[in-house]
């Protein structure tokens, strides 16, 4: 189905809407949101709210901008860290205000949503660039189509049922590194800081998986997932697992993790306070040229390299 549906513009129209209905009937008794375009349309990304009040414990965004959603910081650590990429996928995109500054770093930046709100509302700089998708039908584009492919606080939003077929599916399409951040828990051995619980899981249930020490990879159980004032898992995220957890999964796929490249990325967030927020990623996928991930100017920070963004204003 997924060989067919890369073939053919139509084929792949009926595999998302078949993909779709069958999220739909699924419902959340088996830990998947009944219906992602739904949950993630106008409301998520701040539709109809109030920006100066808060969300009302409601998942989803008060405010969604460039800003807001660091995506300044997180195109130019892409750019920066990834000097030999060419072209480039950020799968989960919302808007594109990522793939918009990429474009204005010169890369060749493309984007894809499940929702089709966010694409609709397209970032100006990246209108024409993106496009409605779902990893768990499969992405529109070729094998090893491009040399990075970014996906920035997406797959926790996948039942754990759907991770292997997911990771393989950005791991088909990418024939350099894959840059990831995914909420996780656990030890990060040595790459980074490890991961917590809180936020994550039920407040009530935070000392219980605590106490299963480092071992316990997960996933946490649909039930202990941490919800929102309507009873939904907070944000949409469906698949908590630890660092070890994640790492085999790509692994499966034939992907070798990269801390070297991970702790220059944490190097260049920390100035930022970015690092206990974001869980970060690299794998190299099976054939990928090292030259991707060659970093431009690695002996300057992000700071001196001219970026300017909130997070990293010095005195």
């Amino acid at each position: 189905m997924a060989a067919l549906s890369r073939r053919s513009p139509r084929s792949r129209a009926v595999m998302a809407r078949l993909g779709r209905e069958l999220s739909r009937a699924a419902g959340e008794g088996s830990g998947a949101i009944a219906d992602p375009e739904h949950f993630y349309g106008g409301a998520y990304f701040g539709e109809g709210r109030d920006p100066s009040g808060d969300r009302q414990g409601l998942s989803g965004y008060a405010t969604y901008d460039r800003v807001s959603s660091n995506a300044d910081v997180a195109g130019w650590v892409m750019w920066r860290n990834f000097g030999g990429a060419v072209r480039t996928l950020d799968v989960g995109t919302a808007t594109g205000f990522v793939v918009e500054v990429l474009r204005e770093l010169g890369v060749e930046a493309e984007g894809c949503d499940v929702s089709e709100y966010a694409v609709e509302h397209a970032a100006p700089g990246a209108r024409g660039h993106l496009r409605v998708a779902d990893l768990r039908t499969g992405l529109p584009w070729a094998d090893r189509t491009f040399d990075l492919v970014s996906a920035l606080e997406t797959l926790e939003h996948m039942p754990p049922s759907s991770i292997p077929a997911v990771v393989a599916e950005l791991t088909r399409v990418c024939r350099g590194f894959l840059y990831l951040t995914i909420p996780s828990f656990g030890p990060n051995d040595e790459a980074g800081p490890a991961g917590h619980y809180e936020g994550k899981v039920l407040s009530e249930r935070v000392v219980h998986y605590q106490e299963l020490g480092p071992d316990y990879d997960g996933p946490v159980p649909y039930e202990d997932l941490a919800r929102d004032a309507r009873g939904e898992p907070v944000e949409g995220h469906l698949t908590i697992a630890s660092y070890r957890w994640w790492t085999e999964r790509f692994a499966e796929a034939g992907c070798t993790r990269r801390p070297d490249v991970e702790r220059r990325i944490y190097a260049d967030i920390e100035p930022g306070t970015l690092v206990p927020y974001w869980n970060v990623y690299v794998f190299a996928v099976p054939g990928a040229d090292e030259a991707v991930a060659a970093p431009r100017d690695p002996e300057r920070t992000l700071v001196e390299l001219g970026l300017r963004h909130p997070r990293f204003a010095v005195a």
